[in-house]
C-alpha cells in the first residue's frame, strides 16, 4: 500500500478500501477511488454495475461497456466494480438509474458532490465501520 491509500479514506471515515483489481480501475489505475488534482471527473464512486446503469451511461455519451483496447480499457459488464465519476453516478441517483455503492471503497472527496445518505441508500454494505 503507497503512502497516497493510507491516508484516503473513505465516506464512512475509515481508511479506503481497494474497489477492483478485475478489470483495474481507478483514475490511477491502482484498484482504488484515489482522486488528486489531476483527476478533474473525481473518479471516486465505487459502485457495482449493471445494465441498467451502463445503458443509461452510454445514452448519456460515456460509453463503458464497448472494449477500447488502445486505452487498455476492456469494457465493462454487470457486476464489475468500477470507480464511477461522482456526478455521473449523481445523474443516474437523479434518474432512478444508481448502480449500487462500495461505501469502504468509496473516496470521502464524493461527499462534495453527493450525500452519504443517497449513497447509503444504494450501499452493498451500508454499516458504518
Amino acid at each position: 500500500m503507497d503512502r497516497q491509500q493510507t491516508k484516503a479514506r473513505n465516506v464512512l471515515g475509515g481508511p479506503l478500501d481497494d474497489c477492483s483489481h478485475d478489470p483495474l480501475t481507478g483514475f490511477f489505475r491502482d484498484g482504488c477511488c484515489n482522486t488528486g488534482p489531476m483527476d478533474r471527473g473525481v473518479h471516486t464512486v465505487c459502485a457495482e454495475l449493471t445494465d441498467d446503469f451502463l445503458e443509461f451511461s452510454k445514452a448519456q455519451g460515456n460509453d463503458l461497456s464497448t472494449p477500447r483496447p488502445e486505452f487498455e480499457f476492456p469494457g465493462l459488464k454487470d457486476g464489475d466494480r468500477w470507480c464511477l465519476c461522482a456526478a455521473r453516478w449523481k445523474d443516474a441517483y437523479e434518474a432512478g438509474k444508481a448502480p449500487r455503492v462500495v461505501l469502504a471503497a468509496t473516496h470521502e472527496a464524493t461527499l462534495s458532490v453527493v450525500t452519504l445518505e443517497q449513497l447509503k441508500a444504494h450501499a452493498i454494505d451500508g454499516r458504518a465501520h
